[in-house]
């Protein structure tokens, strides 16, 4: 492509070398649009058939991007993210626990706001398979320590399902520290302190039991790095030059 898409669809990847197939959903939908488009697959650092299945998508409208090691799901976004080119770029997953097709709810919105989150709360969303009991709740705790300690009036951190301007993807990511599971916490922390406009949307989601995300290390690594987005706030980190 030579003209500056309208939208970038970043997809991290890790290990997913049984929903890769996946992505020929979201091609699928986004070739019906009639707005010009690009996807971004983020391999970071898998250790299966992830890498070799990538060399498999040839579309004209996809780039890849790779990491020799893991890093991250927010390393691998960020990567994504600075990468892209589009107008509008948007972060999901392969698991499409949040289908593509919720991305008409933003269409509308896109141009009102800078930040649209997908959000599991509230009226108009709908969650068809929930969490198991217990990983649920602990995300409820998980949220309510996220609006205390960062002060972001958002009902839903973690849903992953995000879209972004390119001049507020571009001031965030590239100050963004977080490379592991509280990197939603921190964007959405910097897009609030640097003044852009967030609205969250209802979706539908529905929980894969194929998660990447290891409980109980996972939740005390998330909440220790709260405490690291808070302390890199008062020491100046994250200060605009």
């Amino acid at each position: 492509m030579t003209k500056r898409p309208f939208l970038s669809v970043i997809l991290p990847l890790y290990n997913e070398e049984k929903r890769i197939k996946n992505v020929n959903r979201i091609i699928k939908f986004l070739s019906t649009k009639s707005f010009s488009w690009e996807l971004i697959l983020v391999n970071d650092g898998s250790t299966d058939g992830t890498g070799k299945a990538l060399k498999k998508f040839s579309h004209p409208n996809i780039k890849s991007v790779s990491s020799a090691i893991n890093q991250g799901k927010g390393h691998a976004v960020k990567q994504g993210m600075l990468a892209a080119s589009g107008r509008y770029r948007l972060f999901m997953d392969v698991d499409l626990s949040t289908p593509i097709g919720e991305l008409d709810k933003f269409l509308p919105s896109l141009e009102k706001f800078a930040v649209l989150i997908g959000t599991r709360k509230g009226s108009g969303a709908k969650v068809v398979v929930h969490q198991p009991w217990l990983r649920e709740n602990l995300g409820k705790g998980f949220t309510l320590l996220s609006q205390l300690f960062l002060g972001v009036p958002v009902s839903d951190f973690t849903c992953g399902f995000k879209v972004f301007s390119a001049p507020c993807a571009k001031e965030v990511f590239q100050r963004s520290r977080i490379n592991r599971w509280g990197f939603d916490s921190e964007v959405l922390f910097l897009c609030h302190k640097y003044g852009f406009s967030i609205k969250e949307i209802p979706v539908t989601w529905k929980d894969d039991v194929r998660t990447r995300v290891k409980f109980p290390q996972d939740i005390v690594r998330s909440l220790t790095e709260l405490l690291t987005i808070r302390w890199n706030s008062i020491r100046g980190v994250y200060q605009l030059t």
